[in-house]
Parts: C-alpha cells; structure tokens; sequence
C-alpha cells in the first residue's frame, strides 16, 4: 500500500478544492427548504462549483449522472437526485466534490428539511460528532485501524451502528486513494498503515440505527441499511500537517 505525502504546494490545492466544497454545501444549507426537488438542488450545487472556478468532480465519475449525491431519510450515501420534493421532516445527505488544477475536494454533510425529530437529529449528531472526535483523535504515528476504532467507538456509543462496506478513503490527484478507512474495525487494532504528516484523505461516518448491512437500491447507486430505518452521513476532508489533522473542507 503506496499512501502519498503532499508537498506544502500540493496541501494548499487540495485546501482551494476543499474549501469550495464547504462553501457549497453551506449555501446549499442555508436554501435548502420544503418544496425544492432533488434535482433542483444538484443544479444549484453545480453552478455554484462552477462559479466558484472549480469542476463538479462527481458528474460521471463511475458514471454517476449528477454533481450532488442528494440521499434523503433512509438513502445513507449516493443518492441520486430526482424530481422528488422535499418535505417537512425529511432529513437529507449532500455530498459534493471538486476538481481544482488537477486536485480533488470531497466532504458532506446530513441536514434536516425543516422541523425534524428529536430521534433524527440524535441521528445526524452522532455522525457529526463521531467525524470531529476523530479528527481531534489524529496523530502521526497512529495506525488507521485505530483512527477506525476510534469512528466505531463514537458511533455504538451512541447506540448506533457503522455502515460495512463502505469507507472513507484517500484523496489527491485521484477522487478515491488508499488508504480505505472504514468506521468500524476488524482484526488486530495495531495492525497496517500509520499516519504520517503529510497525508490527506477523508473521514465519513456512516451511521445507522439497528442493522450496517448495505442494500443498493434499483438505481445501481442509493444505498440504505438492511433496517429501512433512517440514516446520516458527515465527511470532512483533511491534512496532517506539523502533527494535527488540518480539515481543509471548511467553508
């Protein structure tokens, strides 16, 4: 496993990229309301990128067809936006990347459409707070296995459960780099790869409510938990730099 340390030069692309991303998903935050479909959403999304002089780096990636993964109440991550409209209570996951110069940003967040309930805004803060604690946790030395015991830690000590299969990953001049960091951990935690200053890559808790197993939707791309049950998703791009994570995805 071949895991790349960035140059100050390459760090401070990623950061341009990154930093777009976080504008966009805050003003994406701030007009998101009962009413607006899907896919209104992901063109608002895409102008804003394109203004903002980046590339939606989503669009066609695997062949995903848009530059917003818009996945509301059970739909965790990829989905697709469609002319569905959102209504009072939903929960919605957006996940958005960019293109800068050759460098990749990529972060998320889980919001709520309107009033929601208790029980989901429990749910987006356990996934919110699972990602900041590791952040926080991140230090040169530390094996990814930790980083993952860490996520794991967070989110069933919050009563819920990790997502399997899917992860969060390294980033540069590809969307998706080694290495993979799942939220949960199996086997040995003092085993594989250690952070080194220098690295980049991305932390996405994936939170479910009573079962992780991962079900792909018709679509070929929704992806829910074997519960049906509602679910949230927060991301955040970052560096280890001078021996702290530095989240290069803030607006």
């Amino acid at each position: 496993m071949a895991i790349a340390l960035r140059k100050k030069a390459e760090i401070d692309t990623l950061r341009r990229a990154g930093a777009i991303v976080g504008q966009t998903l805050e003003y994406l935050r701030g007009i998101i309301k009962p009413g607006m479909s899907l896919k209104e959403i992901d063109a608002l999304g895409e102008e804003f990128i394109v203004k903002a002089g980046a590339k939606p780096s989503f669009k066609g990636l695997y062949g995903f067809p848009a530059s917003v993964c818009t996945s509301v109440n059970e739909v965790i991550i990829h989905g697709i936006p469609t002319d569905y409209k959102l209504k009072e209570g939903d929960i919605i996951g957006l996940d958005i990347g960019t293109i800068v110069d050759g460098y990749y940003g990529d972060a998320a967040i889980t919001m709520g459409v309107g009033e929601i309930s208790e029980q989901d805004s429990k749910l987006i803060e356990c996934s919110k707070d699972a990602l900041y604690k590791a952040i926080e946790a991140i230090k040169p030395g530390m094996r990814f296995k930790e980083l993952s015991y860490v996520l794991q830690e967070a989110i069933t000590g919050a009563g819920y459960v990790p997502l399997r299969d899917f992860c969060g990953h390294g980033i540069g001049k590809k969307p998706h780099d080694e290495p993979n960091i799942p939220n949960y951990v199996e086997g040995k935690i003092k085993q594989g790869p250690k952070i080194k200053n220098g690295m980049v890559f991305c932390i996405e808790p994936m939170v479910c409510q009573k079962e992780g197993e991962p079900i792909i939707l018709e679509d070929g791309w929704s992806v829910i938990s074997s519960d049906r049950m509602r679910t949230s998703h927060y991301e955040h791009q970052v560096a280890v730099v001078d021996g702290r994570a530095v989240i290069l995805t803030n607006p």
